[in-house]
């Protein structure tokens, strides 16, 4: 008898979850950990981390598990809300390309709160974290078009990365549960009944998108803890007739990206690091910028500068000209490709940029704005080609003095093919968490997540993100 896709991503799971992963898997996942637990403590200062640890904090129940950077612990579900939120919040998470999916937002929070709660070894949680996001990868690759090169769910306005996240972080909380093969498999068939996410916030406001990975991981955790006590969901639950990819993306789903090559080739270990606090489709820009600052350019001598990028991403990053050159805010300077070429001259901090950059004090600075006035954003055809297997970008400055200097950057810093190095992760994780925490608390996280592929438990880890007196 043919097994489902449910089926066999559940057999991958229960294989990983009795025989383990490579040790080179594991270092790759503990790194996420890092940049993921950095993120989050970034966030802890926010309103939106206010609002959800207010909603989780009013709900009770027996502490299971940490929530980062408070004195709290919550029942699992609640953590996993609430740290799902703190990692999504400040759009400084991973990335997967070309599905365009934030992956390790939703997965890792949900195990690491399951994790906690069973007393998991930290080897068991990594691999269940990289299950879970190759499984989250895969649904997004099933819905993605490479003739339109984009995201069906994003046509329809649905957030991939909440809906596939779902998925994903259940399976990463069921193994972590010690379920077997067919409780995996309904634990996918019920995860699929959970997910949301709707990204109208993108197009005209709101803050509810930057819960979405915190209530993906929230859902996984139910969806497994409902399978370990005897509910049952479609074995079919992915690619049947009213089964999530079609519910979702219709008859143009490609369902056999769920299972190709299963288990030899792995979708999660192509994500992308962000090594600045905005939008990817900026990054290669502010990369360009900085090659451009390293030559000892002299940000008054330029006159004009051309930002060339794929067409699709000159929406998001460079229209309206007057409102990117001008953002209203340093969250919409996040998403202005001319605001973050200025910035890349003339600021910096962390990794070329920080969240210094991005405050409402820093839109307003007369030398930034000046030199984004003379940005302009244009489509750049071999950019558009490449897109989105990468985010490219080309920048043309010309000076005063009518040289005329260029940058192609094709490989976006912190992917596969340009990756951040070890030490660049923990100078973006400490320049993070240095919003919340001393220089010593932060030296102790990273060595104790750097330790989690020997960890006997994460006692030791989740006691260093706890802050006594803060909730």
């Amino acid at each position: 008898m043919t097994r489902t896709p449910a089926q066999r991503l559940a057999g991958l799971a229960h294989r990983a979850a009795r025989t383990g992963l490579p040790s080179d898997v594991r270092h790759d996942m503990a790194e996420r950990v890092l940049d993921l637990l950095g993120n989050s403590l970034a966030a802890v200062p926010t309103d939106v981390a206010t609002a959800i640890s207010a909603t989780t904090r009013s709900w009770g129940g027996t502490p299971q598990a940490t929530v980062i950077g408070s004195a709290e612990r919550l029942p699992a579900p609640s953590a996993a809300l609430v740290n799902g939120t703190l990692a999504h919040s400040l759009d400084f998470d991973d990335t997967h390309l070309p599905s365009i999916l934030h992956p390790t937002a939703s997965v890792l929070p949900a195990a690491l709160a399951v994790a906690e709660s069973v007393g998991a070894t930290g080897r068991a949680m990594l691999d269940a974290a990289t299950i879970g996001t190759e499984i989250t990868c895969r649904l997004g690759m099933a819905g993605y078009d490479p003739v339109a090169k984009n995201s069906i769910f994003f046509d329809r306005g649905l957030h991939a990365t909440s809906l596939c996240g779902t998925v994903g972080a259940a399976v990463a909380a069921g193994m972590l549960y010690g379920l077997d093969e067919d409780q995996l498999t309904s634990v996918i068939g019920i995860a699929c009944s959970m997910g949301s996410g709707i990204i109208e916030a993108n197009r005209t406001g709101g803050t509810v998108k930057r819960v979405h990975c915190g209530w993906a991981a929230h859902a996984g955790v139910v969806a497994a803890d409902l399978a370990r006590n005897g509910m049952t969901g479609p074995a079919t639950a992915l690619e049947g007739r009213f089964g999530f990819l079609t519910a979702f993306c219709g008859d143009n789903a490609d369902v056999t990206q769920l299972t190709h090559d299963l288990g030899t080739r792995w979708e999660s270990q192509l994500l992308f690091i962000k090594p600045y606090p905005c939008n990817h489709f900026t990054h290669a820009g502010i990369d360009a910028a900085l090659r451009l600052r390293a030559l000892g350019t002299d940000p008054g001598s330029i006159t004009a500068l051309t930002l060339g990028v794929p067409a699709p991403a000159i929406r998001t990053i460079g229209e309206p000209h007057e409102a990117k050159a001008r953002p209203q805010s340093g969250y919409h300077a996040a998403f202005s490709g001319p605001f973050t070429i200025a910035a890349a001259l003339v600021g910096g901090g962390g990794l070329g940029l920080s969240h210094t950059d991005f405050t409402d004090a820093a839109v307003h600075s007369p030398r930034r704005l000046a030199l984004a006035a003379r940005v302009r954003v244009v489509e750049d055809d071999q950019c558009t080609r490449i897109f989105p297997h990468q985010f490219p970008a080309v920048l043309t400055a010309e000076l005063a003095d009518g040289t005329v200097l260029t940058e192609r950057v094709e490989h976006n810093r912190g992917g596969p093919e340009n990756p951040l190095t070890h030490t660049e992760i923990t100078t973006k994780f400490r320049t993070n968490a240095a919003r919340t925490l001393s220089r010593s608390e932060t030296d102790r996280i990273a060595t104790l997540t750097g330790d989690l592929p020997r960890s006997a438990d994460l006692n030791g880890l989740t006691a260093a993100l706890r802050r006594p007196g803060h909730r």
